[in-house]
């Protein structure tokens, strides 16, 4: 079920606001890269620091952006950047030697990674002895991705799009060139490699003004925008189809001119953590930083 706005987006929002007044994290005299380019025998706490460093962010009193399996204060061998850490990318983390995972959303099922949220999970706890055996830690990177300026997320999208151009930090309207719907749909699939996309809409109708909303935003915001910006066409990863869904079917009846795209919730975020790897390969030189997807999890029959 999709995590509503009050627990997702607006709940970085508001806990920004209240941690305005911290002190940025302070790295120790040691970890001074700069005059070390090669010196690679980093902790996980110190890559931690020095990713909220160089973004600029500050650390956020109520965040689900905590470490959710693994040692602090481990060496780091090698980075692996993910939408969900699920089985497979743990498994190939480890035969890559890469004990570090930043993962985009939970992995443990709900979005605060309760491991007591359903009693006795096997799944769970299964998820739980591999990390141990591997001595795999996990950073979930959420709040503060999208907190970094640009949104990690909406840049991705917008790069691997070939949106840039159109693109400005802090909104997501984007003006691009007139286009059908269908030309759209077709531009999106493939230049952000989305086999299928589901589709409310005219397909013959003109595109310019885009609502890109990726991942989950929930249907109040996703719904508000459409009303606030009348964009052509709403591109979302994810919605409860009893909310959004049917305001854009409805409104399509009653003469709205707003299409609606629904990419898939992992498929829509997963390029903001391809080009966290682009971001932080600079910021650690020599230590060996690799995105993975971790794709779809549905089959199309």
């Amino acid at each position: 079920m999709p995590i509503q706005p009050t627990t997702r987006r607006n709940f970085v929002l508001n806990t920004m606001k209240t941690a305005g007044g911290l002190a940025l994290f302070s790295l120790p005299p040691s970890f001074a890269l700069a005059s070390h380019p090669h010196q690679q025998q980093l902790t996980v706490q110190q890559i931690m620091d020095l990713i909220l460093k160089e973004g600029g962010l500050t650390p956020l009193p109520e965040t689900v952006d905590t470490l959710k399996s693994g040692d602090a204060h481990q060496t780091v061998t090698g980075i692996i950047t993910t939408m969900f850490a699920t089985i497979t990318i743990i498994e190939e983390a480890a035969k890559r030697n890469a004990n570090f995972i930043i993962a985009h959303e939970p992995s443990f099922y709900n979005h605060k990674d309760d491991i007591g949220w359903v009693k006795n999970n096997s799944i769970l706890a299964k998820k739980r002895a591999l990390l141990d055996k591997h001595k795999i830690a996990i950073w979930r990177f959420h709040d503060y991705c999208h907190a970094l300026k640009p949104d990690a997320i909406l840049y991705g999208v917008a790069k691997k799009a070939n949106w840039l151009p159109y693109f400005k930090t802090g909104e997501f309207i984007l003006t691009v060139p007139p286009l059908s719907l269908q030309q759209l749909v077709q531009h999106v699939k493939k230049s952000l490699d989305i086999a299928h996309v589901r589709v409310i809409g005219n397909l013959e109708q003109r595109c310019e003004r885009i609502a890109l909303l990726p991942g989950a935003w929930g249907g109040q915001r996703q719904v508000t925008i459409t009303e606030t910006e009348k964009p052509d066409v709403l591109i979302v990863g994810e919605l409860s189809e009893w909310e959004t869904a049917e305001y854009i079917r409805d409104g399509k009846l009653l003469g709205s001119k707003t299409a609606l795209i629904v990419l898939g919730h992992s498929v829509s975020e997963e390029p903001g953590m391809e080009w966290l790897v682009e971001w932080l390969q600079p910021k650690l030189p020599g230590l060996p930083i690799t995105h993975i997807a971790s794709g779809d999890p549905f089959t199309w029959m």
